[in-house]
């Protein structure tokens, strides 16, 4: 669950449930309604870090015929190593959600889909093709992965105590097999192009870190390949080189594909600039 900031007692309101006051600052906010509960999926496996949740689930099902089918890991979901599963159905704290989504779509063996709720602009940046305003770098880095639908939105009085924001259910389904994709390589290209995405890539490539970057990965691996740097070699000259003859220079990474990712990786990478 998440951490409240430091320095600040955690949020408690309203909210009891079996002699739990829900504790917010730590994104506590238990789904009351039944009917979204049981229009997403029934639990078998279960991750909890708070010892009286996993209490009450026990409690719950004790003397039940559900009893030996519900496994409960407790701890951090994301130092947790994840068993194999077919489907993953969670309602997350919504601080863990980038993390938590590529916990997944980096796990193997691949999963068949998961059902998560997520604060909605999460879950709409989820989607976001390019040109939308929320198309972002978790946009084509999820679209990559994986196929992304939203299911349905979810109202603050769905939920005890109800939050401060708005949620939305989304379905992500693993491309399987994944693309033939270097993700280390690709996500350091993408993340370059999205610090500024309404920049040109042109003027994005131009930053002083980029370029430091790129010229330390390019002389590793002409050192690897024995290739002999000319002395008068500019790294930055290069990269304009790559994105002119690719023809990307002038475009922004708020309207790019995936695909014209794709392309430009290629392009870098056949003259031996790399990401990672």
């Amino acid at each position: 669950m998440p951490k409240a900031r430091a320095g600040k007692r955690p949020e408690r309101r309203e909210g009891r449930a079996g002699g739990i006051l829900f504790n917010t600052g730590a994104g506590q906010h238990i789904l009351k309604n039944p009917l979204v509960v049981n229009s997403i999926i029934e639990k078998v496996i279960a991750c909890e870090i708070d010892p009286r949740l996993v209490g009450e689930l026990q409690k719950r099902v004790q003397g039940t015929c559900l009893a030996n089918k519900l496994e409960i890991k407790v701890g951090d979901v994301l130092k947790t190593d994840l068993p194999f599963f077919d489907a993953c159905v969670a309602n997350l704290p919504y601080q863990i959600s980038s993390p938590f989504v590529f916990k997944l779509l980096l796990h193997r063996p691949f999963f068949r889909c998961a059902i998560l709720m997520f604060q909605r602009e999460f879950a709409l940046r989820l989607v976001a093709k390019p040109g939308s305003k929320l198309y972002c770098r978790l946009s084509i880095n999820t679209q990559l992965l994986a196929r992304v639908d939203h299911l349905m939105k979810v109202g603050k009085n769905n939920f005890r105590p109800p939050p401060k924001v708005e949620s939305s259910v989304v379905r992500i389904e693993p491309k399987n097999p994944p693309p033939p994709i270097n993700f280390q390589e690709w996500d350091g290209l993408v993340r370059i192009a999205f610090v500024r995405k309404n920049k040109t890539l042109s003027a994005a490539f131009k930053s002083s870190a980029v370029e430091q970057l790129l010229d330390h990965n390019y002389r590793v691996h002409c050192s690897l390949h024995n290739t002999e740097i000319p002395e008068n070699f500019k790294i930055a000259e290069k990269i304009q080189t790559v994105l002119k003859d690719t023809g990307y220079s002038e475009k922004r990474a708020r309207s790019m594909d995936i695909d014209d990712f794709i392309r430009l990786l290629h392009g870098f990478n056949s003259e031996g600039i790399h990401f990672s």
